[in-house]
């Protein structure tokens, strides 16, 4: 019997995982994009474009016994860098420094990103492996966001073996306070200006 062949997509859908999804009916949509390949397994410009407009992502690790953690890692638009078309990079800025994350990869590399933009309703989930670079300052500085407050502690290399982008459904739509802030003043300066042009108008009548 020939053994079966191996899509990018096997390292979320595991043997368990397809047999549930025969048994509650979606197998045969996720056997259509594994004939095709699976999910992409390398950073495209689409992906490229909004990592870096991203300023929030979770960071998920295991340990070696499989307990899991999940970690929050935030900055400015463009604290993600895309280094290659396999390779997202990010200054590690310090924290409460339980390193917890970084134990958690010493004993296992696995990793996983779930980036979520609330603002486009859109959801990236990344599968990958991951490793912590201490004592390189060129690499953290190459990494670190310009004129961002921060003290970077050292680097996370995430290497890419696989990703896919979710629906939109049930995505609440949220907007960032300074997006929301800079909105409000645009409307208020234009009120302002609507104003003056009315005042200028009913002056001009008298």
């Amino acid at each position: 019997m020939a053994e079966a062949q191996h899509v990018s997509s096997d390292i979320a859908f595991t043997p368990t995982v397809k047999a549930i999804q025969a048994r509650k009916g979606s197998r045969d949509a996720y056997a259509r994009v594994e004939r095709n390949g699976g999910w992409s397994t390398t950073i495209d410009d689409n992906l490229a474009a909004f990592l870096r407009t991203q300023t929030s992502v979770l960071l998920a690790t295991a340990s070696a016994d499989g307990q899991p953690y999940i970690q929050h890692r935030g900055g400015p638009a463009g604290f993600l860098h895309v280094l290659d078309e396999h390779t997202i990079g990010l200054a590690d800025f310090k924290g409460n420094q339980q390193f917890i994350t970084q134990g958690n990869l010493a004993e296992n590399p696995k990793a996983y990103l779930f980036v979520i933009d609330y603002a486009h309703r859109r959801r990236i989930k990344i599968w990958g492996r991951a490793k912590v670079i201490e004592g390189d300052p060129e690499l953290i500085a190459r990494l670190m966001p310009k004129g961002y407050k921060a003290r970077p502690e050292q680097a996370i290399l995430f290497e890419v073996a696989a990703w896919d982008s979710n629906c939109p459904q049930h995505i609440p739509q949220k907007f960032d306070a300074a997006d929301v802030a800079a909105a409000i003043t645009s409307r208020d300066i234009r009120i302002a200006e609507l104003e003056a042009l009315l005042a200028a108008a009913t002056k001009a009548r008298e």
